[in-house]
């Protein structure tokens, strides 16, 4: 993988990471005292808003991991390939 490539997936992982944790922050925002139905409501409605960062995050660590793997494996191997010649 080139170093570009690195780049687009450190920077697409640390987006996600940053969406996921404002999303909880927002969410544990509303975790207060106030048990109104109005107050409660509120904090349902977070819910959703949470879980679409969170499978997002977990998303593209999961890609990033396997392209950063499958990359690694690739390189490990061509420079086996050549040792052996």
């Amino acid at each position: 993988m080139t170093p570009s490539g690195l780049s687009a997936l450190r920077l697409a992982y640390k987006k996600a990471t940053d969406d996921w944790v404002n999303a909880i922050r927002a969410e544990e925002t509303l975790a207060t005292p106030d048990h109104s139905m109005t107050a409660m409501e509120l904090w349902d409605e977070a819910r959703p808003k949470r879980e679409t960062p969170t499978k997002t995050h977990f998303e593209t660590l999961t890609t990033g991991y396997d392209r950063l793997h499958s990359s690694a494996r690739s390189a490990f191997y061509f420079s086996r390939r050549n040792e052996q010649g």
